[in-house]
């Protein structure tokens, strides 16, 4: 005869009044065990007692259910404090603004800030400021720049359009070769949450990101 210590799963209730799976508790499911090895041990034939062996190995068995019930417990717990020390570490961020790969010119004070990525060196890089239909609104030389993260500002004073919907675009060359690049939007951290074990951060331009895809913090 073989035990089988999940024929039934009812939910018991612990000492402070918690109701719990007993399918998932591993109190229960050796309480469970111990209950049908008894009356297994009661109820055998004399003639045919249980082998010692059988017994081992059922033993055996309940005992590496009851471990794996216990560690995914551990594990469970241990991903719930991940999750509350993610969001701590969100809400130091709030206030702050951090870079995201984006084309969003961030305005502010009648100045507008940006960045950029370069795989390589550059002889010249050229910001244009462009409006959200593509007309182009003011152009910035940069001149030579390293390889490497960059940020620049653009004076926004004589501009009397909307600001809200500003982009920009960069332009790179070593020479006569074009160099791709990868624009960075600035803004400001409003908000922290965790969302499927990752981090998410609100910003102020109205997007939502996770916390791995910021690229700088300014």
């Amino acid at each position: 005869m073989i035990l089988n210590s999940a024929t039934s799963a009812p939910t018991v209730t612990d000492a402070t009044g918690t109701k719990a799976n007993a399918a998932t508790d591993p109190a229960a499911a050796q309480d469970r065990f111990l209950k049908l090895l008894v009356a297994q041990l009661n109820n055998q034939d004399p003639m045919n007692p249980l082998d010692n062996a059988q017994m081992t190995s059922q033993i055996a068995q309940i005992n590496t259910v009851t471990g794996i019930q216990q560690l995914n417990q551990t594990m469970q717990s241990m991903a719930e404090q991940f999750n509350s020390l993610q969001v701590m570490q969100g809400t130091a961020l709030i206030g702050r603004n951090v870079m995201t790969e984006g084309s969003s010119l961030a305005v502010a004070d009648k100045a507008g800030k940006g960045g950029f990525e370069l795989p390589s060196a550059a002889t010249n890089v050229k910001i244009e400021v462009t409006t959200a239909g593509g007309q182009v609104v003011d152009t910035i030389d940069l001149g030579a720049k390293a390889a490497g993260r960059h940020t620049f500002e653009w004076d926004a004073s004589k501009y009397t359009g909307t600001t809200d919907a500003l982009q920009f675009r960069v332009t790179a060359v070593n020479g006569s070769t074009k160099l791709s690049s990868t624009p960075l939007a600035l803004s400001k951290v409003t908000a922290a949450g965790a969302e499927d074990g990752q981090l998410k951060l609100t910003l102020a331009n109205g997007k939502t990101i996770n916390y791995s895809q910021i690229k700088a913090l300014v």
